[in-house]
């Protein structure tokens, strides 16, 4: 037999199927070794047929899984997600398996257990032997334990035991098991009226994207469990999609609680173990539900009945790594090989989206009710241009001050928003106008007050802080942008007896850093939660009645023709975390521009209004949907490579330009606005098309000139522009 093998060399050099010879039985999808030049690599076997065109040909070194490590359905959909975005099968079957798992770092545990042996009799002990005797009676009562603990605890008598043949003692293969000690409650809840008719119309639809458009806390998570869980009853599989790794473990619980140990869960917070466990628990079939961020669509379940995407619209399910694939895309294909529905779940979903609803492409199913009919928040917009004439310079409205003096009085709790970490966002010298910059990226640095130095928030370079102007010596620094960091500080001066908590990336490392704080806020141990983009989405804390929006505007005048759809996300998301509970909530919202039309339709809670606006807009700039923006970025460590590598694709694709003008709204060069990230010089080449036609040749210029002293990669309408 001949095995068809792509090695495991990301490079376009050697992104071809190689034939080794094989032993019978050998299955596609198995992991391998096989002999590669002077050396031995692994790869993953795409098919196995009967003979070779080549005459002489290598046997395959060794083979690794038994099942096979990737499924039939992994093996179609990578090699469709290589053709889409031209990027070598290599790099693109990583994505289907844990990276230690492919380096061999990681693997199965073993541990010996001791139990009472059949028959036992502890009379068999002497009398003297007091401590085989308490061994014997230890096992007698908390049953089979790890030897490690027994010889912990009873130094030197294990052995003794075992000899006289009284104890038993056995390897078994432990489950590292992720947030071990989550505990929770979930019995079904009644459903609403919208809510069946929600799934109703689910079921009954043929389109296979369905669009879950309900305002927050209307109960989107209760119809996505009931959807798994019918799933279940039919032996189908199930992904759940969040947007970021701090819902994990919140939705984790509640899916536990309902589903038991058909849950497993995949994100890159886990440890290597862990997320090896996970994923053999999916590729076996012990687990059928997974939930996880965006890598969780690339997991080993089969036979899928639903993939749901909760938060459609956060920008996080775009990669902004190779391949740099977008979430919806792959879960839309997978959704097609097993014939299931794909369920988007959002408040605010995105314009894209949303209009595609409209226009029939998807089915659109609303919920407009929150649980209990409870109100939705009332939201007071504080102007601060008129804080600031009445003297008022501090971070917190006279209106916002107000209504958390009120809060803490009634022993609620409150959720202050600000997307921005740190202490300050930039340090300037008041004498020469010097600004502290990264050295290896062209971007101010971050001072953070707690560690006492500055931060790149690109690259993670630490730098010491400093005590004078290293340009004119001056000693006047001013600090310039507060971040969550500087907040908290605030807070406590103005309330010294308030518990106050802060999450954002600074405060969460570690696997369970969100969990701890998640938790700890919602057992009451803080009355204020000060928090990023995190805290903004899917935490259902009852106990809240009140969140402030530090600094509405932050988002709403850059350069990027979502700024007014992702502010108006937002609001809308963060403000929904307040009133969940029984009493009503309230919403102080800070900006220096109350007239802005976005704004409005925020504080009015107006998605159709707001929708209606933005896709005017977007007809009439010939912006997305209406458009194709498209990316050619291109980085090296030293500028004269980067462009070079400019000009090596920039000819080719002026090309395409000149040869469909029709199909250019724009095409330019031009450095990247961040000019240098990570010591990597940056140039791009941005194009907006009238449609994706021409998608194909752009990627083939980026693959027919590649080359090691650079880097060049297409971003189709990308997130971030910077």
């Amino acid at each position: 037999m001949v095995a068809e093998v792509i090695v495991d060399i990301a490079h376009s050099e050697v992104d071809k199927i190689f034939d080794y010879l094989c032993d019978d039985g050998l299955q596609a999808g198995c992991r391998v070794t096989v002999p590669f030049g002077r050396t031995y690599v692994a790869g993953f076997v795409m098919r196995v047929k009967e003979t070779s065109s080549f005459a002489s040909l290598k046997r395959v070194a060794r083979v690794y899984d038994e099942p096979p490590a990737l499924c039939k359905e992994c093996l179609v959909l990578a090699e469709k997600i290589a053709a889409r975005y031209r990027v070598p099968m290599a790099l693109v079957l990583r994505l289907f398996l844990p990276s230690e798992m492919r380096s061999g770092k990681v693997g199965e545990i073993y541990r010996a257990f001791a139990s009472l042996a059949a028959g036992a009799d502890e009379s068999e002990i002497s009398p003297r032997a007091t401590a085989q005797r308490a061994l014997f009676e230890y096992l007698q009562e908390h049953g089979k334990t790890p030897c490690t603990l027994l010889r912990e605890r009873f130094s030197g008598v294990l052995a003794a035991l075992e000899k006289k043949g009284l104890i038993a003692v056995a390897r078994e293969r432990v489950q590292r098991s992720p947030y071990a000690d989550m505990t929770a409650e979930s019995a079904p809840h009644e459903l609403t009226a919208e809510q069946k008719n929600a799934l109703a119309a689910i079921a009954s639809s043929e389109k296979r994207v369905q669009l879950l458009h309900g305002v927050t806390g209307s109960g989107k998570t209760e119809v996505y469990l009931n959807l798994i869980a019918e799933n279940l009853k039919q032996g189908k599989s199930s992904v759940f999609l969040v947007p970021e790794i701090s819902l994990t473990p919140q939705m984790l619980s509640q899916l536990r609680a309902r589903f038991g140990g058909a849950v497993a869960i995949l994100h890159s917070g886990l440890s290597a173990g862990e997320r090896f466990d996970e994923w053999w628990r999916m590729r076996s079939g012990e687990a059928k539900i997974v939930v996880g961020a965006r890598s969780a669509v690339f997991s080993p379940l089969e036979n899928i009945g639903v993939i749901i995407i909760d938060e459609e619209h956060d920008g996080s399910y775009a990669s902004e790594t190779a391949p740099r694939y977008n979430t919806f895309d792959v879960a839309l294909l997978r959704a097609e090989y097993n014939g299931c529905k794909l369920v988007l779940g959002s408040a605010t979903p995105s314009v894209e989206t949303y209009m595609h609803a409209r226009a029939g492409d998807y089915n659109l199913i609303k919920l407009t009710k929150r649980i209990n009919s409870r109100p939705m928040p009332e939201i007071t917009v504080a102007d601060m241009r008129r804080e600031v004439h009445r003297g008022n310079n501090s971070f917190f409205s006279a209106a916002l001050r107000r209504e958390l003096e009120q809060t803490l009085a009634d022993g609620n709790r409150a959720i202050l928003f600000l997307n921005r970490r740190g202490y300050s966002r930039s340090v300037i010298c008041t004498e020469c106008g010097y600004v502290a910059k990264c050295e290896s990226c062209d971007v101010a640095l971050t001072y953070h007050h707690e560690e006492h130095c500055l931060k790149c928030h690109y690259c993670g370079a630490r730098y010491r802080m400093l005590t004078a102007c290293p340009e004119c010596g001056g000693k006047h620094l001013s600090y310039n942008g507060a971040g969550t960091e500087r907040v908290v500080e605030e807070l406590q001066k103005l309330y010294p007896a308030a518990r106050v908590l802060r999450m954002d990336n600074d405060t969460t490392g570690g696997k369970e850093g969100h969990f701890k704080i998640l938790r700890a806020f919602a057992d009451g141990k803080a009355d204020i939660l000060v928090g990023t983009q995190m805290i903004a989405k899917g935490h259902d804390f009852p106990a809240v009645t009140l969140v402030g929006i530090l600094d509405a505007d932050m988002s709403l005048h850059f350069s990027d023709y979502r700024s007014g759809e992702r502010t108006f996300q937002l609001i809308t998301q963060v403000a929904g975390r307040s009133g969940r509970g029984e009493e009503p909530g309230k919403v102080v919202l800070q900006t220096y521009d109350p007239e802005n039309a976005v704004l409005r339709y925020a504080v009015a809670y107006d998605y159709e209004g707001f929708y209606e606006n933005e896709i005017s807009l977007r007809r009439a700039t010939a912006f997305p949907p209406f458009s194709l923006i498209v990316r050619v970025l291109v980085s090296a460590e030293t500028d004269a490579d980067a462009l070079e590598g400019l000009k090596r694709v920039y000819f080719p694709l002026e090309k395409i330009y000149f040869d469909n003008p029709d199909k250019f709204l724009f095409f330019n060069k031009m450095h990247a606005p961040v000019k240098r990230i990570q010591g990597r010089h940056r140039y791009q080449v941005l194009m907006r098309l009238t449609d994706g036609s021409l998608l194909p040749a752009v990627y083939a210029v980026c693959a027919e000139n590649a080359d090691r002293r650079y880097l060049a990669y297409v971003e189709e309408n990308p997130a971030n522009l910077s």
